[in-house]
């Protein structure tokens, strides 16, 4: 069974920087998108970014620019490069994605979440 494995959370200053990596593990035969959700306290989850197979990608309004998404297609990874980090994007950060698996089929499938913590 194809499970996402999350890395690269924790605590940065504001205006510091964090590289998050979504691995998708298992019997992956293709990966159609993958995106990250977060979700602070009190909040409900939402988009932050995603992108395609195919290399389009869509972000939240509040971190165009600072925010960049992408994959390595060949190692079933995702990453999500946070620069400029504010307090605000204080959350647990989860990884999502519509994949196929051998003999499973078609699925969407969710990581177990990272925290990530801006902080002075």
């Amino acid at each position: 069974q194809v499970q996402l494995v999350e890395s690269g959370g924790g605590s940065v200053q504001p205006g510091g920087s964090l590289r998050l990596s979504c691995l998708a593990s298992g019997s992956v035969v293709s990966i159609y998108r993958m995106g990250w959700y977060r979700q602070a306290a009190g909040k409900q989850r939402e988009l932050v970014a995603v992108i395609t197979n195919t290399g389009m990608t869509n972000y939240a309004d509040d971190v165009k620019g600072r925010f960049t998404i992408s994959r390595d297609n060949a190692e079933n990874t995702g990453l999500l490069q946070m620069n400029s980090l504010k307090p605000e994007d204080t959350a647990v950060y989860y990884c999502n994605s519509l994949l196929t698996e051998t003999n499973r089929g078609t699925r969407e499938i969710w990581g177990q979440g990272t925290l990530v913590t801006v902080s002075s």
